[in-house]
């Protein structure tokens, strides 16, 4: 009997997000073949960035994202920012940007993982199920917008996040 690595959410909950989300972070213009070495190395920097200065307007309870925007499909491209959601963006500190992620309908899949280093494959493979299978069966199209949000769970054993996918109706 093989190891169970991780177990995917096959039907997502619909959520309206009624208000932008505000976060801090670092931006990396990645693709379809660096994004595990591009989100590693930005990962580091935006720790190593929080382990010298501090992030003014911190939302409790904490909540980190992952957001992906801009989408270029001629050459499968992509922004890709990592930061803190914060309540305010009145005090960026220097070397970080301020960044909104737009309310709006959203699909949401929870991923969990037996074993932290599976977090890169299985965000991929839940991106493939539902891009691939899951939106084109589907009621919705894809907006443009999807984060990854990192809570407590995220940190705990067993741990897991949400993936959230901006949707709009057909």
């Amino acid at each position: 009997m093989g190891l169970v690595f991780s177990q995917m959410q096959k039907e997502p909950d619909i959520v309206s997000i009624k208000k932008p989300i505000q976060f801090v972070g670092l931006l990396i213009r990645t693709n379809v073949k660096s994004i595990y070495k591009d989100a590693a190395r930005i990962g580091k920097k935006y720790r190593d960035f929080k382990k010298i200065s501090s992030i003014p307007n911190l939302k409790e309870p904490w909540n980190f994202v992952a957001y992906s925007k801009d989408f270029d499909e001629k050459t499968k491209s992509w922004d890709y920012i990592m930061g803190d959601v914060v309540s305010d963006l009145h005090s960026v500190p220097e070397g970080l940007k301020g960044y909104t992620i737009p309310a709006g309908m959203y699909a949401v899949f929870t991923i969990k993982v037996n074993y932290r280093f599976m977090w890169g494959l299985e965000i991929g493979r839940m991106k493939k199920y539902i891009f691939s299978s899951w939106l084109p069966n589907s009621l919705y199209r894809a907006s443009g917008d999807e984060f990854e949000l990192h809570d407590q769970r995220s940190t705990g054993r067993l741990p897991s996040i949400d993936l959230y996918v901006g949707i709009i109706k057909n």
